[in-house]
């Protein structure tokens, strides 16, 4: 964490970064928010908002209400009520800010009923904070070894510590349900701690341990997507994709949530065009339906033994199938293609051929030809007044 790094008052309690969210230290990049109300001031008489959003390993975060009116910023590791002892975490999101996500996250939410942030956590609070990070991975191996030689069909992606070394949490995932007692007691005989085991599900799963996507990029899930909604085949299939799981499917073996992120504009596009599923009847033939281009607004239909495709406007399409209902049948579908005229661009012109990147080149050319000649010359003069 680099928060654990930050400086220190005289009495050992951390400053904090007090940067509003935008630590550069790369301890606070993960799900980070910027506090764009940081330097507006409150009106005369309110008083601030005291509940505070604490962020915990990864991508847990959750409200806790300052009862002591603490002088709280982005970056602060604070101590906060677990049940039991106390947990460590680093505020996220302090003020009027924080008053937006609890009407966005937690709407119901009773400020009486949440936990309290006790104090700011001193040094040897942060020491012992860090410790029970840098224990977790052995942990996890331990205890993922013992799963095994009990033939549980589960897998422990992750542990976290509690703040007090009291407690730990281990996340899982399975297919179906795991009964897990024998592992708790031999887990709890092995760590000597409280054990809690929390089944999680395969987005969740990748958005806790991260990761790089087909697209170059850190996870949605990891960076700044916090709700999962459920993505279907017909998302591919509304948007044209070919249903390749290989290339559909995310690291955590789900469809990809980025399916979901365009299919709203193709459902309101794709409203425009007809049912695909209708042949249009011409008197040369029955033609059919092979794809659609939403961004051209283009159909393509083709005859039955021949190869080639005809793009034809939603629009005309409506009008082909108007005519058969009529019980008219056109003469050929190629009647109905519009005619677009190209136009001519008026591009940049280089007319005066100044901005050519070879135009030195031919100056060069005859300075190196002129002074090949210069050489020769000098050394067939040399040759010539020295016969041997």
């Amino acid at each position: 964490m680099g928060c654990a790094n930050c400086s220190t008052a005289s009495d050992g309690t951390p400053k904090g970064c007090k940067n509003n969210g935008t630590c550069s230290s790369g301890g606070c990049d993960k799900l980070e928010v910027y506090d764009w109300l940081a330097n507006i001031a409150l009106p005369a008489g309110q008083q601030p908002y005291d509940i505070v959003e604490v962020r915990f390993k990864n991508s847990r975060k959750s409200f806790y209400r300052n009862a002591s009116q603490l002088a709280l910023y982005a970056g602060d590791i604070v101590i906060v009520e677990t049940s039991p002892g106390y947990d460590v975490g680093v505020v996220s999101v302090t003020g009027e800010l924080a008053r937006i996500q609890v009407k966005k996250k937690s709407p119901n939410l009773k400020p009486l009923e949440i936990r309290k942030i006790l104090r700011i956590a001193n040094q040897e609070e942060i020491d012992k904070w860090i410790k029970g990070r840098s224990l977790e991975k052995e942990l996890m191996y331990k205890a993922r070894t013992l799963a095994l030689n009990l033939n549980l069909e589960m897998k422990i992606s992750d542990v976290e510590y509690q703040g007090d070394l009291s407690k730990a949490t281990f996340y899982y995932t399975a297919e179906g349900r795991v009964d897990f007692r024998q592992l708790i007691k031999d887990m709890a005989d092995h760590f000597k701690v409280r054990i809690e085991m929390r089944q999680i599900g395969s987005r969740q799963e990748a958005s806790r341990l991260g990761g790089i996507g087909s697209c170059g990029r850190e996870l949605c899930c990891t960076t700044w997507l916090t709700d999962f909604r459920s993505v279907s085949t017909s998302a591919a299939r509304y948007q044209q994709l070919s249903l390749n799981p290989q290339k559909l499917a995310g690291q955590c073996g789900k469809l990809k949530c980025c399916l979901n992120y365009e299919l709203d504009s193709y459902l309101d596009a794709i409203k425009s065009f007809p049912k695909n599923d209708n042949k249009l009847q011409t008197e040369k033939g029955d033609a059919y339906h092979f794809k659609t281009d939403v961004f051209k607004r283009l159909m393509w239909y083709g005859y039955q033994g021949e190869t080639g495709l005809i793009a034809l406007s939603p629009e005309r399409v409506k009008e082909i199938a108007k005519l058969n209902k009529e019980g008219k049948k056109p003469k050929d579908l190629n009647d109905f293609v519009e005619k677009v005229e190209k136009e001519v661009e008026i591009g940049y012109s280089n007319v005066v051929g100044q901005d050519c990147v070879n135009r030195f080149e031919k100056s060069f050319s005859k300075k190196t030809n002129n002074k090949n000649r210069n050489k020769k010359r000098k050394n067939n003069a040399n040759q010539n007044s020295n016969p041997s």
